[in-house]
């Protein structure tokens, strides 16, 4: 066998790991007939769904997505009272970003007759360990960069803004919050549509075109620059890596969700251009907008880049192979 050979041949090998096919052999036999009758339209038996036809969901997703977005929020705005409090507002329309993103999958799911955790999303054991050093790796990193900061003289973490009670009213309401954020934004950038890209092209280039998409859409955030931007994008790309080494989204989950927790919430600075009520810390930048990231916050430092960096040196170093079909298997059990 050629060098080449087994190069293509492994390759080839990676990519049914990652993305195992439908399971064709499973009992249909208690399925509603008109599932069946679906799965028949959309994946007639004896065709070849490979390649291009592998994206045929794909638009059905996206339509579906914002379909249910605007069924929901229709409902949603006669059911808030006019008087009500805009945070909860924020943490309604979170939620239902969230619902959008997740529920047009599960229904593809039951068409393709595969499990839902194929998609980056699986319930069991290993993936709630998994999201628990996500988490620990969020306040971590996030943390250093502030530090890296605090040494360099731009940043100071203040004093407390918070007390008594609503320090854990305020903790626990944006730990929801941003847990529903990291929810849409990872599944909606890297659960099923990556999922059905990389069906079709190689994982790396469908992971840099759903990171440049993922940075770019920062933009219309309020106080946003091209390199708050273009950090947005290199996150994305290592949350990307993450899914390659684990085979699943959790990790990427917890880090994303607990790094916005505590960009907002602990230390009260700007997160993408914005400042949150109800932050523990009054921390403040004094220094060039290169180092601080401005208006942006930390993820408008050039700093970002060496934190970014070293997290993906350390996340390699602890997850040295990518993920094998034992891996695939346990997380989707």
């Amino acid at each position: 066998m050629t060098q080449r050979h087994s190069r293509n041949l492994a390759q080839q090998t990676m990519t049914e790991e990652l993305h195992p096919t439908p399971d064709g052999n499973s009992d249909h036999k208690d399925e509603p007939a008109y599932l069946l009758k679906l799965r028949d339209w959309f994946s007639p038996s004896g065709k070849d769904h490979s390649g291009i036809a592998s994206l045929r969901f794909l638009p059905i997703y996206f339509v579906s997505g914002l379909i249910l977005f605007l069924l929901l929020w229709t409902v949603a705005a006669y059911l808030i009272p006019p008087g009500a409090s805009k945070l909860w507002a924020a943490l309604l329309t979170e939620a239902i970003f969230a619902v959008s993103a997740i529920a047009p999958a599960l229904v593809i799911a039951a068409i393709e007759d595969r499990k839902f955790g194929d998609y980056g999303l699986p319930l069991s054991q290993a993936s709630a360990k998994a999201f628990g050093s996500g988490v620990l790796w969020g306040l971590a990193s996030l943390s250093l960069l502030l530090l890296i900061m605090r040494l360099l003289g731009v940043f100071s973490f203040g004093g407390v803004a918070l007390h008594g009670a609503r320090v854990w009213k305020f903790a626990a309401f944006w730990a929801v919050f941003f847990l529903l954020v990291a929810l849409f934004e990872e599944f909606a950038f890297r659960g099923y549509s990556l999922f059905a890209v990389t069906q079709t092209a190689a994982f790396w280039p469908s992971a840099l075109l759903s990171s440049v998409i993922f940075g770019y859409t920062h933009r219309g955030n309020a106080g946003e620059t091209w390199i708050g931007a273009l950090g947005a994008g290199a996150i994305g790309l290592f949350f990307c890596f993450t899914l390659r080494r684990t085979g699943n989204l959790w990790f990427a989950v917890g880090l994303h969700a607990s790094w916005d927790w505590a960009q907002s919430f602990l230390y009260g600075v700007p997160d993408s251009g914005a400042i949150v009520p109800g932050h523990f810390l009054r921390a403040w930048f004094h220094g060039p907008s290169w180092l601080t990231g401005g208006t942006v916050g930390p993820e408008g430092s050039v700093l970002l880049f060496v934190v970014i960096a070293f997290m993906w040196y350390a996340f390699a170093r602890l997850y040295p192979i990518e993920a094998s079909p034992a891996t695939m298997l346990a997380s989707n059990q």
